[in-house]
């Protein structure tokens, strides 16, 4: 397995980033590609997650081991794949997926795409008791706005998208987006799956 790639940042989209090593541009699907904005032209280091099918070779990237440690989790869980575990990670705060699963609240579960009450219910059973404790400082750093605000918006919202939530659910939360004023894509992210998982 790939540990981890370091190299530069070379271009991000709305559900990866290409990370330069070696002359080789790596794809790394992350859950959230924006957080690597300001590193773009820049040396960085991204853990990995190799995931291998039949049909299927691609890499899934974290900011850090501990993010790549719940991913591994996730996606041991029946009907959990890799997409949908991003999906939960986009959230940007894990310490409410793993207090969720150790309260056994299925009704947050059922707030993230793709994840029914079945679904729900085979997370608390399969990872309960079995998950590591979570400090919020990893994920609370603020990026620095690189972006204009409406370049922000439309890429968060393609962002959205491509975790899987739908364009009724995305437009219902764009009013109270507009309304936040200035902010990064990463902001608005993080803004509009807050809004979504209320």
């Amino acid at each position: 397995m790939i540990d981890y790639i370091t190299g530069i940042v070379k271009y991000i989209h709305t559900d990866h980033v290409v990370v330069e090593c070696g002359h080789i541009g790596y794809k790394i699907h992350c859950p959230n590609p924006f957080v690597y904005q300001r590193e773009i032209g820049k040396t960085t280091t991204i853990f990995t997650y190799q995931h291998v099918r039949e049909d299927i070779l691609a890499l899934y990237g974290f900011e850090n081991l501990d993010e790549r440690d719940l991913f591994m989790k996730l996606i041991q869980v029946s009907g959990i794949g890799p997409k949908g575990a991003l999906a939960i990670l986009a959230s940007g705060k894990p310490t409410q997926v793993v207090q969720a699963i150790e309260n056994e609240d299925e009704k947050f579960l059922t707030r993230f795409p793709g994840v029914g009450k079945k679904t729900a219910r085979q997370m608390i059973l399969d990872l309960k008791g079995k998950l590591p404790n979570w400090t919020e400082t990893l994920f609370d750093e603020e990026p620095v706005q690189t972006y204009t605000p409406q370049e922000g918006l439309e890429d968060a919202l393609e962002a959205l998208e491509a975790l899987g939530y739908g364009q009724k659910e995305i437009k219902k939360i764009v009013p109270q987006l507009e309304e936040q004023g200035e902010l990064s894509t990463d902001q608005y992210i993080k803004k509009a799956l807050q809004l979504l998982l209320n």
